[in-house]
């Protein structure tokens, strides 16, 4: 093998290097019965970030607004019970935060129907946490939802 094919699998990331050989991955979200494209299909990433940055920004609006006096640490600790809040109360009842409804995404269970309001709690609890929501698998779906049995999904 040429070196340059080396690197440049390496660069590709793992999937194309899986594809390379040979081996049929299909797209995201096969396996679990969504289609390709559209409404319904797995939300990409740029969305997905988008959404996060919006509530994120919301949270914090909302905290320095209403909640501190303008102290910086305390506006971040109050932003992230904030956005915890959110996240709970609005993918546990209409399925997506302002953010993810600006992005025109939803969050859902994994047999289609909404979120159970305890799988929105415990969601929303790793997502705070980051990490669980930066491993990702093969279909996009961050460790989170995995754990939560939820899938982001584009409206």
């Amino acid at each position: 093998m040429d070196k340059r094919q080396v690197i440049g699998s390496w660069l590709a990331g793992p999937r194309e290097a899986l594809e390379d050989a040979g081996v049929d991955l299909g797209y995201r979200g096969e396996q679990l019965g969504l289609p390709e494209q559209g409404p319904g299909s797995i939300a990409r990433p740029g969305r997905r970030f988008g959404a996060l940055a919006v509530d994120w920004a919301l949270s914090l609006l909302i905290a320095y607004g209403l909640l501190t006096d303008g102290n910086s640490q305390t506006t971040g600790n109050w932003a992230l019970l904030v956005f915890f809040t959110l996240g709970v109360l609005t993918v546990g009842t209409v399925g997506s935060t302002p953010g993810k409804r600006l992005f025109g995404l939803r969050v859902i269970s994994e047999n289609g129907g909404r979120v159970n309001p305890l799988r929105a709690l415990a969601r929303t609890a790793l997502l705070c946490l980051a990490i669980p929501a930066l491993v990702w698998d093969r279909d996009g779906r961050g460790l989170h939802d995995r754990l939560a049995r939820t899938i982001e999904v584009r409206g």
